[in-house]
């Protein structure tokens, strides 16, 4: 491994780790200190789409953040597979995003539509950050490949 791939690959790993953890910690205000302000961002349709309330629906989101970014730093070896579920997520949330720039409501960070209309730019970088994290190293066990056996000469 060269020295250019290795530090690649320490950067890919820390923003990963790094990612995990802020999924963590915006899991964890989902159900704690924010709840009710995350309810705002819940567009008006999606109680109907799911059959779930709104809050229930900032807890699911919420708990499903937990479980991606902890599978983000504690399962490196499954990191392709959740990097893209990660990003899936970030998709699925964006329609809320869209509503609370739209409503221009108040919620916890997001006290101004300047900042919910910023935010709205920040969700192609999330989702370009979670298949880039987890992208494979160019050289390793999960871009190798098959093994094919070649014969001697």
């Amino acid at each position: 491994m060269s020295r250019r791939t290795g530090a690649i690959a320490v950067l890919r790993g820390s923003a990963r780790v790094l990612l995990g953890g802020s999924l963590v910690f915006m899991g964890l205000s989902h159900l704690l200190w924010a709840r009710r302000g995350f309810q705002i961002a819940v567009p008006d349709w999606a109680p109907r789409a799911t059959g779930l309330d709104k809050d229930a629906i900032v807890v699911a989101s919420g708990a499903v953040e937990i479980l991606l970014g902890g599978a983000l730093v504690a399962l490196p070896r499954d990191r392709r597979t959740i990097g893209a579920a990660t990003a899936a997520f970030f998709v699925a949330v964006f329609p809320g995003n869209i509503h609370h720039w739209r409503t221009g409501r108040s919620a916890p960070l997001m006290r101004t539509d300047r900042v919910r209309f910023i935010r709205l730019f920040l969700q192609p970088v999330f989702v370009a950050w979670a298949l880039w994290s987890t992208a494979p190293s160019s050289t390793g066990p999960a871009s190798a490949g098959p093994k094919v056996s070649r014969p001697r000469r």
